[in-house]
């Protein structure tokens, strides 16, 4: 009961200062990828001349297939 008590209390501070910093302008996570991004531009580019396979292209990018197709979609 007591360890249950003391989560509680870290999550009420955590979500706490989670708020404070969003009020301070500052928010969390990874930085979006835009269709502007160098290494999205190159893998569009590739794909158009069709010269080069899927996993060629991945290779050379070095990223995975899936993160290619999202580069395709932004």
């Amino acid at each position: 009961m007591l360890a249950q008590f003391e989560r509680r209390l870290i999550q009420e501070r955590t979500k706490a200062g989670l708020k404070a910093a969003r009020v301070r302008g500052r928010n969390g996570g990874r930085p979006k990828i835009g269709s502007k991004n160098p290494k999205v531009q190159m893998a569009k580019q590739m794909h158009q001349n069709k010269s080069l396979s899927v996993d060629s292209i991945c290779e050379s990018l070095s990223i995975s297939r899936a993160t290619f197709y999202r580069y395709l979609s932004l």
